[in-house]
């Protein structure tokens, strides 16, 4: 979906200058299909996914834990989660990490079971994640898996939707501080997480964090302007990490 906005008054640099926001238009690109690109995405639903996996590939392993927490207004509306049965062993450095057994997920649903309430519940919403390329990989894996082809998907789920992702913002918004990880950004802005690397609490976590990040200049207020400047913000944190790796 492509349109015509008004902008979030801020130079390719990165700088906003609220006073010539009404002289930049930008394109409405990698928005939510039937949301108004223009609003303010405060007023929008926005669904905080979280999933807690088998490993690191979503082209190979599988989610045993996902969490939905529902905002508008910069209030949780709505809580959502659901232990899923992966159908293999659980390796022993995943459990390390969410405690999440193989006992805790004998006789729960598989995903293919739950692909149905998942999606509905992701209907009319704009999605979101902490680190969103792995959340969205293993998604877009797991309905693959159970038959649900592209064009059966809520528009939520889109391949062309930017998912607003917080630690996009917490590198810019506190690139001086040296901890990016959900649990230390929590931290820093003294918001709560009860039970770090469990599905529910790292979403609400860091849909709080999202909020917090709102009340700096630097974020764009419309909806497409947010998409917008993160999708420059994360080419250039792609760029800059490529050239850490690259050799000298």
């Amino acid at each position: 979906m492509k349109a015509q906005v008004e902008g979030c008054g801020c130079f390719p640099t990165g700088r906003h200058y609220a006073g010539i926001a009404h002289l930049i238009r930008i394109q409405a690109i990698g928005v939510v299909e039937g949301f108004d690109a223009e609003l303010g995405w405060m007023d929008l639903p926005i669904a905080l996914i979280d999933v807690e996996t088998t490993g690191r590939e979503g082209a190979t392993d599988r989610i045993v834990e996902i969490g939905i927490v529902l905002g508008r207004g910069g209030e949780v509306i709505e809580r959502r989660s659901w232990l899923i049965n992966p159908g293999c062993p659980i390796p022993e450095e995943s459990r390390a990490v969410h405690g999440i057994t193989d006992e805790m997920v004998q006789g729960q649903p598989s995903f293919a079971d739950l692909a149905a309430e998942i999606a509905a519940a992701l209907t009319t919403v704009v999605p979101a994640a902490y680190n969103a390329a792995f959340d969205k990989s293993f998604l877009a894996a797991e309905f693959a898996r159970a038959g649900y082809s592209r064009d059966q998907l809520p528009r939520s789920l889109a391949a062309s939707v930017e998912w607003i992702d917080p630690l996009v913002w917490a590198r810019e918004l506190s690139e001086l501080d040296k901890g990016k990880s959900l649990g230390e950004v929590s931290a820093r802005l003294g918001i709560g997480l009860a039970t770090a690397h469990r599905a529910t609490d790292d979403a609400e976590a860091a849909l709080r964090v999202l909020y917090a990040f709102a009340k700096d200049v630097r974020v764009p207020k419309s909806y497409a302007g947010l998409a917008q400047e993160q999708r420059r913000l994360l080419r250039l944190q792609d760029q800059e990490r490529g050239r850490w790796r690259s050799p000298s």
